[in-house]
């Protein structure tokens, strides 16, 4: 499956999710259809702005910290039709749009964050980062 298969499935699946998450029946009732006995408190926006002082600049972000995000890196892309595709086996070559040499994408959850190149470290391959977009203008990419 490609890449962008994976991540308009992904897609797809994070928009099923929140549809789900923000459908009428609340989690109280959710908790009553499954029957498991355990009893849930439903928390307004207003007890989560509550986490930081606004006029402080004081931003607790201890709420998030622990998610996880999925971190990748992008040498290059191709097209391929469908029987070229079928076509490959042990020992095809596939022409990627990028030279080599040229700086890898940094990607957290299918965002670009930075550019870098490619580094060992104790056997294991790594990669030192040349160039970090800045917050601005990974949210001008997002829209």
């Amino acid at each position: 499956m490609s890449n962008d298969t994976e991540q308009a499935v992904e897609h797809d699946a994070l928009a099923e999710e929140l549809e789900t998450a923000t459908s009428e029946s609340s989690v109280e009732d959710k908790a009553a259809e499954q029957g498991d006995g355990e009893e849930f408190q439903q928390v307004s926006a207003k007890h989560l702005n509550n986490t930081a002082n606004p006029d402080s600049g004081d931003v607790k972000l201890d709420v998030i910290l622990d998610i996880p995000v999925t971190v990748g890196m992008e040498i290059g892309r191709t097209q391929l039709s469908i029987r070229n595709l079928l076509q490959l086996n042990q020992g095809s070559i596939v022409e990627l749009d990028r030279l080599a040499g040229e700086p890898m994408d940094v990607l957290v959850n299918g965002t670009l964050v930075a550019h870098g190149e490619v580094v060992v470290v104790n056997e294991k391959f790594g990669i030192r980062l040349t160039d970090v977009v800045s917050p601005a203008d990974r949210i001008k990419n997002l829209r």
